[in-house]
């Protein structure tokens, strides 16, 4: 997988690639998908819900420019998997999951891999942790057609949120750079995320 999905495609950090090596991907899809789990695929988790495939995760990290001291909030817990790896390169992860049912089995495969620096929680993923704002880095594995309001206003100084935007049937990924009071946005590629619901 990492030899033939993120390198050749330019994946280049050293620490990403060795992030992607310490953590075993089977451990984080569902047991009906075991034998694809390293696939260049999403793969479909409860809930409507996907894990995305490796070189998309590879490449929104590789994105953030991590280099191990961030505070990071991740929208979009899932099976867990993005969450795992983004927990091998920075201080804290702050991330949040909207569908409970997948988040129960979050803690015991970061348990089992030894990883005490994350932080769960239920609900809102642009809200539920604002009060540890700001952060260093956001990456978001779900997509609204907009950028949430009051989202980047979580972003520290000189930080960098990655975030796919649009419908389901024409998406970017895009990075937005905080400087200063500025935000730099930058369009990346072409993606295709689950939206990104809120709590109604």
């Amino acid at each position: 997988m990492i030899r033939a999905q993120i390198a050749s495609r330019g994946i280049a950090d050293p620490r990403v690639i060795e992030a992607f090596r310490s953590v075993p991907r089977e451990l984080f899809v569902p047991p009906s998908h075991r034998l694809s789990a390293y696939d260049d695929t999403p793969l479909p988790l409860d809930r409507g819900q996907t894990i995305s495939q490796p070189f998309i995760v590879a490449y929104m990290t590789e994105v953030l420019q991590l280099r191990g001291n961030e505070r990071v909030l991740e929208i979009g817990t899932g099976s867990g998997y993005q969450t795992a790896i983004l927990a091998k390169l920075v201080r804290e992860v702050f991330s949040a999951e909207l569908e409970a049912d997948l988040a129960r089995g979050v803690q015991a495969r970061l348990d089992r891999l030894g990883i005490t620096n994350v932080h769960l929680g239920i609900g809102d993923g642009t809200t539920v942790f604002r009060e540890f704002a700001p952060f260093h880095a956001i990456l978001s594995a779900a997509a609204p057609l907009t950028m949430p309001p009051g989202l980047l206003d979580q972003l520290a100084d000189g930080g960098r949120c990655v975030i796919p935007l649009g419908g389901i049937d024409a998406q970017y990924l895009w990075m937005f750079e905080r400087r200063g009071s500025a935000i730099v946005p930058h369009q990346l590629e072409a993606v295709r995320f689950v939206p990104l619901r809120s709590v109604q």
